[in-house]
């Protein structure tokens, strides 16, 4: 009996041990065989090492020109993927066991640059079961994005499983994000001695909060466009009224993590006349984006060198497939809209899944 089939027949008594040393020698003998890698490949699987297995079968399925060896390794894939799969099933079972994990979720995944993305994409490809061009178009190369939504425990799963392929996620569930304290500043009361501003809270209410700059760790930067209807001419020459994007509002976000609050100012509804912070540079004849460019320019002295992200408009674009349970979201933005749309939701889910993951 050669040594391969001494392999064969340890693997068919299940003698793991046997096998394992007498694969070790091949391997250092003919460790190009084809048939030495598919005993490889069956020792990770034996031993629970199934992505190194896939690996195995994967390539020899690719190079092997022996049929035999081939039609085992396709086996092996099999059997791997269907193991993978019982794993998750298991393990997405007993995570919405528990009825907090049962609510609805949000899964983002982060930009992948450079070298890492053509590893990134094959762990992709094969954790998401996507052929390997969709899986690269897919995976986000600029900005932020909503890739999946449900139960928050389903996604944790997936979240952990390209967590550990390196591949750059996050995720929250809606009972995380409602925790969250939005305050909608009006204008600031004072700013000497103390910081105060006058705003509504999630309940609507009016009230003041005083705070530290020291506290705020991070802002958030959007634009929310504002849609309006305007004559265009359709087919034929016929004129019909269509939805276009006339404007932007502004907000930004301030996080006090400390507080588990965000300080949130919009230039759409921002009080600059009652404004302590710019009261000396606005006039009746100043315009909002005027006013609004003296406030940014006393934040960023207040707050230099702050934390910042803007790559909100990337992510909102993304968002566009996952409108009903977006819709979910109070979004805590206050703009005058003839209709509802998916951005509002958008920005107050980007700021939130920006607090929590830096958190």
């Amino acid at each position: 009996m050669t040594e391969l089939e001494q392999v064969a027949a340890a693997f068919d008594s299940k003698d793991y041990r046997t096998a394992a040393q007498l694969l070790k020698t091949l391997l250092q003998r003919m460790p190009e065989n084809p048939w030495v890698q598919l005993y490889l490949g069956r020792m990770h699987e034996v031993s629970g090492k199934l992505e190194a297995a896939e690996t195995v079968y994967r390539q020899l399925l690719r190079n092997s020109l022996h049929p035999k060896v081939a039609t085992q390794a396709r086996q092996g894939i099999q059997r791997v993927e269907a193991i993978v799969k019982a794993q998750r099933q298991q393990a997405i079972a007993e995570a919405t066991a528990d009825p907090a994990n049962t609510e609805l979720g949000f899964l983002m995944l982060a930009p992948v640059t450079g070298e890492a993305r053509n590893v990134a994409a094959q762990n992709f490809a094969r954790i998401m079961k996507l052929d390997a061009y969709t899986a690269r178009m897919q995976l986000p190369s600029r900005s932020w994005q909503l890739y999946r939504t449900g139960p928050v425990g389903e996604l944790q799963v997936y979240g952990q499983e390209l967590r550990n392929a390196q591949i750059p996620v996050y995720w929250a569930g809606l009972a995380e994000i409602e925790k969250l304290r939005v305050f909608r500043v009006l204008h600031f009361q004072s700013v000497a001695p103390q910081i105060t501003v006058v705003c509504h809270n999630e309940f609507d209410q009016v009230g003041s909060l005083t705070f530290e700059w020291s506290e705020v760790t991070r802002r958030v930067e959007g634009l929310l466009p504002i849609f309006g209807d305007v004559i265009d001419q359709g087919a034929w020459g016929k004129l019909q009224w269509k939805e276009q994007t006339q404007d932007y509002a502004h907000v930004w976000d301030l996080h006090i993590p400390g507080r588990q609050s965000i300080l949130r100012f919009c230039d759409s509804n921002y009080l600059f006349q009652e404004d302590a912070a710019i009261a000396d540079q606005v006039t009746p004849q100043t315009t909002t984006r005027i006013n609004w460019n003296h406030l940014i320019a006393f934040l960023n002295q207040k707050l230099p060198n702050l934390e910042t992200w803007s790559d909100f408009t990337g992510f909102a674009e993304t968002t566009a497939d996952h409108i009903p349970p977006l819709s979910r979201i109070k979004p805590q933005i206050d703009i005058e809209r003839k209709a509802e749309t998916h951005w509002d939701p958008a920005f107050q889910l980007y700021s939130a899944l920006v607090f929590l993951q830096s958190s």
